[in-house]
């Protein structure tokens, strides 16, 4: 993940108005002293908080006269701003001072240079609602200013006897800071935090660590930490405090949560919090639409979402995020850019939550259209949604024919839920015809919205050409074939090396140059230095600029086994690079001989499977491909008229403007009085059935645990022993936790993809031990 520091929280203020109605749920304490250079972009952060119910103690700890006006001028910008006074005694004692008087059961400490992202409280406060057990909740940290770095660390107590691995900045329950004792006010300098931490600790108190990047540091060198720790007196009297209060530790007993985490969901209904309170947002005759997303990755269809978010017209949406699968969310503060409202709710709930807080801000904002996208989570809630909101209009966006996978992907989950959709939209005329004549769908129902790409961003005029060669080494004049992908599966990776194979046969100077990474990056590097193709095959790595390696280019291939309408098609063609590309999905609506070369796709496909089963390929396969390439470079002058031809096809027909303006128009359309209606009826017939539209996601749930004990068994480090049936072999497979569940499951998924997992896994058992 590439992480862009300068994108602080509390650069300027939101646009989304927030109103707070009732008593703080939170309290912010800020101890405030000589503060004045950084105060404001820390008021803006707090500002800025997607959940408005806090209150903000600040305690002037002796300020002069000065930094008073400071604070009042603050104070009088926001009501829930309240002012403290002291002498100046420390931070400690001024945030003493500022817990007893808060009016919240759950206090905040934050200091005056110190940064917090726009969803920080939200998170924190429902993280603890969830957990009740816990006595503090904490996120991820940013390190920025005079150093920068992301801290990212499991929570120990054992190691934190030793080391502090959170910093002053979390959610913490009122109660057990009081009974800790709150902050010590022995010392006015010393590493007051950690020590609290210890404290809670020693009464035998639990976090939970929220998995995302919430809190940003501020590291200076005036700062109190960086003064103990370098004047060796306080440093030194510092530690004996630390000592102490870890001789009193028993960690035995302390079992942190970590998020995300998957445990005990089995057979989960859906649920709802309790919230009485008045919408959080201001609508101001702006459409709400909250998208349901499992991740915010690199890839087409994350940019689709992206786009919808960034593009959109402001005056008439506003959009927020949730996603629902666990991972790197490479391209979360892309999103973050364009919206203050963006939630993964695997690190911060257990899926048992998930309804619940979905549901909460469905209604907190006042949210009127729901567009699901490649989430199973949400695909099996729409139906708990239908009848818990009548008027919310609901649609989704496929992106892809997979129907080697849960026997055709989100196509067959769209369909299955197409009685509760007011629309599904998908991404090339290829999907549209497959889900109308393959899952029944109406012909009305479905609408294709191509996602195209940026033809301003992605214009060769304004790429610099021969950036990329010189850094590889490459004469101006070797030709240059990109194949830009995740190196996965899916996209074939070996066989565009045996391409590579034949194509240097034929011309020696020839490079193929692969962008992307993904788990079949490793196995294909080592077939790169096995077959000694290192001076054709360049693995250039994932990049988050494209553009250089599109202008450095004379061809692009895509030799994938399945595709939607691949995105790099798109990107390729607006700069004017011709593609070479397997007639899969949609590429056909998009490629031809007038832009490159369309070749049918040879590979026989196991039954019921959507990927490459092997790395054998036809000669004819391979020979087709190595052809189209000569055939293109061979003639300069059709190769230039294909060049401008492609070019021109994606900006007349393609481009971004083309994507949102259709996108609004459907989206306005949903709200006409028809429609409306049609769904509240909907929302009625399911409400006479309310049990089984809640067992409906508890399914999901037990799916859902089944896939992740199956992960676990085929993750598990199986020795030689695993062969023995022995059953006084203690340590055999045959007796673990692993071997319980794949007994109890071979059978139940017979016909699905996990089915196939399980049966590799008893192949691994019997042939092979492990």
């Amino acid at each position: 993940m590439v992480f862009d520091f300068k994108q602080e929280p509390g650069k300027v203020r939101s646009s989304s108005k927030r109103r707070p109605f009732g008593e703080p749920l939170v309290s912010i304490i800020t101890p405030y002293y000589l503060a004045s250079t950084y105060i404001n972009q820390t008021a803006l952060s707090i500002f800025n908080q997607t959940f408005p119910y806090w209150e903000w103690i600040i305690i002037d700890d002796g300020n002069p006269e000065a930094e008073l006006a400071v604070l009042n001028e603050l104070a009088a910008q926001d009501g829930r701003i309240r002012l403290l006074s002291q002498n100046n005694q420390g931070p400690s004692i001024a945030r003493n001072l500022g817990i007893r008087t808060a009016s919240s059961d759950i206090i905040i400490p934050l200091d005056s240079d110190d940064l917090i992202e726009p969803t920080y409280i939200e998170c924190l406060y429902w993280t603890l609602q969830c957990n009740p057990d816990a006595a503090w909740a904490y996120t991820d940290s940013v390190g920025f200013q005079k150093h920068e770095y992301l801290w990212k660390k499991s929570f120990s107590a054992e190691a934190m006897k030793k080391e502090n691995l959170l910093t002053c900045t979390a959610a913490i329950r009122k109660k057990d800071l009081l009974e800790a004792g709150l902050y010590g006010s022995d010392e006015k300098h010393y590493y007051e935090d950690w020590a609290l931490w210890l404290k809670l600790l020693a009464n035998n108190k639990f976090p939970v660590h929220v998995d995302y990047y919430g809190f940003w540091y501020r590291k200076t060198e005036s700062g109190g930490l960086h003064s103990t720790q370098q004047n060796k007196d306080r440093h030194k009297r510092a530690m004996e405090i630390v000592s102490d209060l870890s001789s009193r530790i028993d960690t035995s007993d302390i079992q942190p949560i970590e998020y995300p985490r998957y445990k005990g969901i089995n057979f989960a209904p859906p649920r709802k919090w309790e919230w009485n309170r008045p919408l959080i947002s201001d609508k101001e005759g702006k459409h709400r639409l909250l998208l349901l997303l499992p991740h915010m990755v690199m890839g087409g269809a994350d940019l689709f979402n992206l786009d919808l978010t960034a593009r959109l017209d402001r005056e008439q949406f506003e959009v927020s995020v949730i996603t629902t699968s666990s991972s790197d969310s490479g391209w979360r503060q892309r999103f973050e850019k364009q919206t203050d409202e963006v939630f993964d709710l695997t690190t911060f709930l257990d899926v048992k939550e998930w309804s619940s807080f979905i549901h909460y801000f469905i209604h907190t904002r006042g949210i009127d259209t729901l567009m699901v996208s490649n989430s199973y989570y949400g695909y099996y809630l729409l139906p708990w949604l239908r009848k818990e909101f009548p008027g919310l209009a609901i649609v989704d966006y496929v992106h892809a024919e997979e129907m080697g996978w849960r026997a055709g992907g989100f196509a067959r989950t769209s369909a299955a839920a197409s009685d509760i959709l007011e629309k599904t939209y998908v991404c090339n005329e290829h999907l549209r015809q497959l889900m109308i004549h393959t899952f029944g769908r109406r012909p009305d129902d479905v609408e294709t919205i191509y996602i195209g790409v940026d033809t301003e961003e992605y214009d060769p005029v304004g790429t610099p050409a021969g950036a990329i060669k010189s850094t590889a080494g490459l004469s101006s004049g070797q030709p240059v074939v990109l194949f830009p992908c995740r190196i996965t599966e899916q996209k074939r990776p070996f066989l565009m090396l045996e391409i590579a194979k034949k194509a240097k046969v034929r011309l020696p100077g020839i490079i193929f140059a692969v962008v992307g990474d993904g788990p079949q990056l490793d196995s294909l590097r080592d077939c790169v230095y096995k077959e000694r193709l290192e001076d054709t095959v360049l693995l250039l790595g994932r990049q988050d600029d494209m553009r250089p390696y599109y202008r450095d280019s004379d061809l692009t291939l895509i030799c994938s086994i399945r595709e939607g309408l691949a995105l790099t098609a798109y990107e390729s063609l607006a700069m004017g690079v011709p593609v070479i590309s397997s007639d899969v999905g949609g590429q056909s609506e998009l490629i031809d001989d007038a832009v490159g070369k369309l070749l049918p796709l040879l590979q026989k496909r196991e039954r019921g499977m959507d990927i490459e089963t092997g790395t054998e390929y036809s000669d004819a396969e391979i020979e087709q491909y190595v052809e189209a390439i000569f055939e293109l470079l061979d003639d300069p002058v059709r190769y230039r008229m294909i060049k401008e031809t492609s070019r021109d096809r994606v900006v007349k027909g393609f481009g971004k403007s083309h994507l949102i303006e259709a996108v609004s128009i459907a989206l306005q359309g949903l709200h006409e009085p028809e429609m409306k209606q049609c769904r509240i009826k909907k929302s009625v017939d399911l409400a006479n059935f309310p049990r089984l539209v809640d067992d409906y996601v508890s399914l999901y749930c037990e799916f859902q645990q089944l896939d992740l004990d199956i992960n676990w068994i085929l993750n598990q480090p199986f020795g030689p022993q695993v062969g023995s049936h022995s059953s006084s072999d203690s340590s055999s497979l045959f007796q673990s936790r692993g071997w319980r569940l794949f007994q109890k499951y071979r059978n139940f998924m017979d016909n699905t993809k996990i089915g196939r997992r399980i049966s590799l896994l008893r192949d691994l058992i019997v042939n092979r031990g492990g």
